[in-house]
């Protein structure tokens, strides 16, 4: 008896209860997700290196990207850059200056702008910003341009309406015939400029003040491959025109200024380059019985774009 009180003083008593938790411990959680949405997993890993790539790839597609900052040096350069209304961050004044007219105005004009930084630096500190130029005391700093896409241009056509009416530069180095295209492109109603990555001018200050202002009304895209940012624009619907001296058709007879056009100029020396000039629908001459050889850029696509603005009327 005494041993089969020991066994039965062997069990257990009375047990708390588990609430349940054993038994949800043991329901399923539901089907695997898969691998891509697994923390910590390589294919996630990878599924979101993909869509950073992506979004990467969007937003340069939306933008034409930035130029680089640039300074203006020199008495002269500053005040006349600060006339013409060339955008400007920050006006760069000589510690102990010789305060003469010219500073004067530049000091003025800045104030009256508003959203220029003023400030004062030593003599050493202007020359290594310079690389020891003959910055007189006074540098202006330019802020990157903001280029925009090649679209952007003819999306900025169909927003008002009207067929878009472009210009492009194949070639074209000097700042001021860039200024000259955006100027005349504003004053007969175009709808921007496209111009090629590399081994092209660019908005710099001295294109600001050539354009006289327009360039603040007229967008400037650019292509980092000026052929297929063209085929691109004929595969929308718009004819692209060249001009070349020995071009097969006329101004006056070109039908294809009344409609979605692109006017490619070429280099005043060269003219247009072999793969732009075979990617043009069609080629074009303006008649001139002076008989010069070739014509300034600017001065052609003022031609060109007056006739279209007088057939558009």
């Amino acid at each position: 008896m005494a041993a089969n009180n020991r066994r039965m003083s062997g069990k257990k008593g009375a047990q708390v209860g588990s609430g349940g938790q054993r038994r949800r411990g043991l329901e399923g959680k539901g089907p695997t997700p898969p691998a891509e949405m697994r923390k910590g997993h390589a294919k996630q890993r990878a599924a979101q290196a993909k869509a950073r790539r992506t979004t990467g790839r969007t937003q340069q597609r939306r933008g034409g990207g930035r130029s680089t900052s640039e300074l203006v040096v020199g008495r002269n350069p500053v005040v006349e850059a600060l006339r013409e209304g060339v955008p400007a961050s920050t006006l760069y004044v000589q510690q102990f200056i010789d305060n003469d007219e010219r500073v004067r105005e530049a000091l003025q004009l800045a104030a009256e702008r508003g959203g220029i930084n003023l400030m004062e630096a030593p003599r050493p500190e202007l020359d290594r910003m310079t690389n020891g130029l003959n910055h007189q005391g006074l540098v202006l700093q330019v802020p990157p341009y903001e280029y925009a896409h090649p679209e952007d241009l003819v999306a900025n056509a169909h927003d008002d309406g009207e067929d878009p009416l472009i210009v492009a530069l194949d070639g074209v180095t000097d700042p001021r015939n860039l200024g000259a295209v955006v100027r005349s492109v504003s004053a007969f109603g175009g709808h921007g400029v496209l111009v090629p990555e590399r081994r092209a001018a660019g908005m710099t200050a001295g294109a600001w003040k050539t354009s006289a202002g327009a360039a603040a009304r007229t967008p400037v895209a650019r292509a980092t491959n000026l052929t297929r940012a063209l085929e691109a624009y004929k595969k929308a619907g718009i004819t692209v025109v060249g001009l070349a001296a020995d071009g097969e058709a006329e101004l006056s007879a070109l039908e294809a200024l009344d409609g979605p056009v692109v006017v490619v100029v070429g280099s005043e020396g060269k003219g247009l380059s072999r793969l732009v000039g075979e990617t043009c629908d069609v080629r074009v001459r303006i008649p001139m019985p002076g008989g010069a050889e070739s014509l300034n850029a600017g001065v052609a696509a003022g031609i060109v774009l007056y006739e279209a603005a007088r057939r558009r009327s």
